[in-house]
């Protein structure tokens, strides 16, 4: 049961936060797909899936969160032996202002990007797996993100999400072994975006934002003993574009081949009818130095619907008379 819940995690989708330079500006928030068997076929049915991860970065004006609520359709269908999984995930972003000063920015949360897409899955037999994903952030359908602001009501001069400035569109592969209790796994992301594109309302005073493709990777070994799940995780991001303007500048500076790369450790418990997560990754290497963050994860996994096994049919009972 554990493995299949796992392997749910493969539309575990959410808009991200670009904090500063050193970052790449990716929609998908890197990590948010590492403990999960990405790459394994659902068995039949619905799933929901919840994750939550906050994010502190050194030297940074805020601390930031973000809340991805996910429901997954596992159909019936399994065109050329794949089977199809169609999701849907509306996330929420949280910022937190480290200074209760004048300066400091206001806390605030705000829906962001919500995400429609499907998953085509495939059981290689011996325990592989492997899947393809695509689908898009409806970023414009959510509202205009804006701008941040102080405490004193002074606008910001950056765009809370600038990445979120027009719709994202997103593909994925990847790949899992399952075999003998171990989850790994190995899922690279991409997001391409309409570039340039703007804010509506209060932020279209930024101007136009031109942002840079990225490509995210997301690692995954770890071993079940009995209901306990323990391992390694890493993931990281990096744009694909070096000389597109970084939208928290706009007017001025490049934003280079900016990107991260964590690492970290996950343990998990299976409760029978759900199953919980709890992950921390540390920067080990960024484009600039003295930006690295510290994120801690929780996730909570449950199925809500399988349908019923078939009931076998009594064969009839013959006499000899």
């Amino acid at each position: 049961m554990m493995k299949n819940w796992l392997a749910a995690g493969a539309i575990a989708l959410t808009a991200g936060m670009t904090a500063t330079v050193a970052q790449a500006q990716t929609t998908t928030v890197p990590g948010e797909q590492v403990g999960l068997a990405v790459g394994a076929p659902l068995p039949e049915g619905i799933y929901a899936i919840n994750t939550f991860t906050y994010r502190s970065q050194d030297n940074a004006a805020v601390d930031t969160a973000v809340n991805i609520p996910i429901l997954v359709w596992s159909t019936p269908w399994v065109p050329l032996g794949g089977r199809l999984e169609f999701v849907v995930a509306p996330p929420t972003v949280f910022v937190f202002g480290r200074n209760s000063g004048p300066g400091g920015l206001r806390d605030l949360s705000i829906n962001v990007g919500t995400f429609v897409g499907g998953i085509w899955a495939f059981d290689l037999g011996g325990n592989f797996g492997v899947s393809l994903l695509g689908g898009t952030y409806l970023n414009e359908a959510n509202g205009d993100r804006g701008v941040l602001v102080q405490n004193n009501g002074v606008v910001a001069s950056r765009a809370v999400l600038p990445q979120l400035a027009s719709n994202t569109y997103r593909f994925g592969v990847a790949g899992s072994y399952t075999g003998d209790g171990w989850n790994l796994t190995a899922n690279l992301t991409y997001n391409f975006y309409d570039s340039p594109a703007r804010f509506d309302g209060r932020g279209s005073t930024l101007g136009a934002i031109p942002i840079s493709d990225a490509l995210n990777l997301d690692l995954t070994a770890t071993k079940k003993f009995g209901k306990f799940e323990i391992g390694a995780i890493g993931y990281g991001t990096v744009n694909l574009d070096p000389n597109l303007l970084y939208p928290a500048t706009l007017g001025g500076g490049r934003i280079g081949r900016g990107g991260r790369f964590a690492l970290g450790g996950l343990i998990g418990y299976d409760f029978g009818i759900f199953t919980v997560q709890a992950y921390v990754a540390r920067d080990v290497v960024t484009s600039v130095a003295g930006t690295e963050s510290t994120d801690g994860w929780f996730r909570i996994i449950a199925p809500l619907y399988t349908p019923p096994a078939p009931v076998p049919v009594a064969a009839p009972l013959v006499r000899k008379y």
